[in-house]
């Protein structure tokens, strides 16, 4: 009998949750009904805020299996295919054995994910963040809070701050190749950064050509100047406002992550991504690809590729400089 009224509280209490959950839901379907009627700027910013809510859990659950198979075969970062990596550097969680840039991005998100949440716990407090996310979208929300308009605009932006550090970044070439003791060699950095900052776009030929300055000389990363280790380190959005030690170390360890990135994507191919990931991966590798078309999103990712994948770990600071050198007069 005990066993029979415990079988029928449990059914009692699933049923009664799911009245509850219905009754919520037909609430809630109402209420964006309403919104869109009414209001209907304010339920575009409610629907982006209700899909990017979904969109990371379903990023977290993609992220779990990932952790699970790394475990399971003993796989490091490294090893995994290009989504999969890629997929590890946004969205890095305590546990994956990745590079030190994947947590700096996850603890910017979490770290404005944290008062959105807080806020939206109290019911029907959408309209307090749907406010926030009106008028403060790039200080308060992370990307997955971001409409397809703000998203482009953002990257734009973020593009532009890129951009302004490019002269600093060739000035501080051009001066760090003023110093190099042989002649032949240094004539060919300052005539490559003369023709860049004339406007020309610089060969893949002309880059290998120098490629052994950028390995024993003035150009490690480990011996550039520390204003030029800033510059650099601003064109791949890292804080420049550490000490010199880390910002070398931190720069050199971003350089990496994106070069075993190079290597997995060669091995997928590029014809096998879509538009937003053509456009997503020319946009980490220093391009705006905001307002190109796919065709150039996709030659200059094919130049970029065989370079990178020409070059060695100790060669880092050639592929940092490269992201300017190739990318603006493109």
């Amino acid at each position: 009998r005990s066993q029979v009224r415990s079988l029928s509280s449990r059914a009692t209490s699933r049923a009664l949750v799911a009245a509850v959950a219905s009754a919520a839901r037909r609430v809630s379907a109402r209420y964006e009904q309403y919104l869109e009627r009414s209001f209907p700027r304010f339920y575009v910013l409610y629907s982006t805020f209700k899909t990017g809510i979904q969109a990371l859990f379903l990023e977290a659950k993609e992220i779990r299996k990932i952790k699970s198979k790394m475990s399971q075969q003993q796989l490091s970062t490294q090893q995994l295919p290009y989504r999969e990596m890629e997929r590890l550097r946004q969205f890095w969680v305590p546990g994956a054995d990745c590079v030190p840039s994947c947590w700096r991005q996850f603890r910017r998100d979490v770290l404005k994910a944290i008062p959105i949440g807080i806020i939206a716990i109290p019911p029907f407090a959408n309209f307090l963040v749907i406010v926030l996310m009106y008028f403060f979208p790039r200080q308060l929300l992370i990307r997955y809070f971001w409409t397809p308009k703000q998203q482009q605009e953002f990257l734009d932006a973020y593009g532009r701050t890129r951009r302004d550090v490019y002269p600093d970044v060739l000035r501080g070439l051009a001066r760090a190749a003023g110093s190099l003791p042989e002649p032949q060699p240094r004539e060919l950095l300052q005539q490559l950064c003369a023709q860049v900052q004339g406007g020309a776009q610089p060969h893949l030929a002309q880059l290998l050509a120098v490629r052994s300055l950028f390995s024993g000389s003035v150009l490690v990363l480990n011996r550039l100047r520390v204003d030029h280790v800033r510059a650099l380190s601003q064109v791949l959005f890292l804080t420049p406002y550490l000490p010199a030690f880390l910002l070398r170390h931190r720069l050199r360890s971003h350089v990496l992550e994106i070069q075993h990135l190079d290597r997995a994507l060669l091995h997928l191919g590029l014809g096998q991504l879509s538009e937003e990931e053509l456009r997503a991966a020319c946009y980490l590798r220093g391009l705006n690809s905001t307002h190109l078309g796919q065709a150039k999103c996709r030659a200059w990712l094919e130049q970029w590729l065989r370079l990178s994948c020409e070059l060695q770990a100790s060669e880092a600071s050639l592929l940092a400089h490269s992201m300017v050198l190739l990318s603006l007069n493109y």
